[in-house]
């Protein structure tokens, strides 16, 4: 499946799920459909003890759909079995304009990173070769790559639309 895929990416803390949940309304507007995919470095869990689904995953099922008339949603456990790579995960996804992806930091895929002033880490920038431009609140003169104004969401999203072909749709 051909995907329009662009990560956003940083270290923990940055802002990157501010970034993500203002672009989706903003590119949503525009009309373009688009879906997300989410690195979490963390145990994590979806389900809750006590609903009849986390009870189904208890006893032992390898995947548990739920379905409502609202929304439906797939869990697959894992059981010691390996971390699905960012395009195992992009493969479970229907057809959209754009995914935003989220985290997966070190992977190829082409990323916007966002640098906050008093960050504690380097920027990957310097060293991440799939890095396309860097979303900041102050200046980067070394970025060597655009830099774009992190409160201007708007123009962040020009940006990806002219960056993955979907300008003029």
């Amino acid at each position: 499946m051909a995907l329009n895929v662009l990560g956003i990416a940083g270290w923990s803390g940055s802002g990157k799920t501010t970034l993500v949940t203002r672009l989706i309304p903003e590119l949503t507007a525009r009309g373009y459909s688009v879906s997300t995919v989410k690195h979490a470095h963390h145990d994590f869990d979806i389900d809750q003890p006590g609903k009849d689904s986390f009870a189904h995953r208890a006893a032992g099922a390898r995947e548990v759909v739920v379905g409502s008339a609202a929304r439906w949603a797939l869990m697959h456990e894992l059981r010691g079995a390996a971390e699905p790579t960012l395009d195992q995960l992009l493969a479970k996804l229907g057809p959209v304009d754009l995914v935003l992806v989220e985290g997966f930091k070190t992977e190829g895929h082409d990323k916007i990173e966002v640098v906050r002033s008093g960050g504690r880490h380097p920027p990957l920038y310097p060293t991440t070769p799939s890095g396309v431009a860097v979303a900041s609140d102050r200046p980067l003169p070394d970025a060597a790559r655009p830099v774009l104004d992190l409160d201007d969401t708007a123009a962040i999203a020009d940006f990806i639309a002219a960056h993955c072909g979907l300008a003029g749709r």
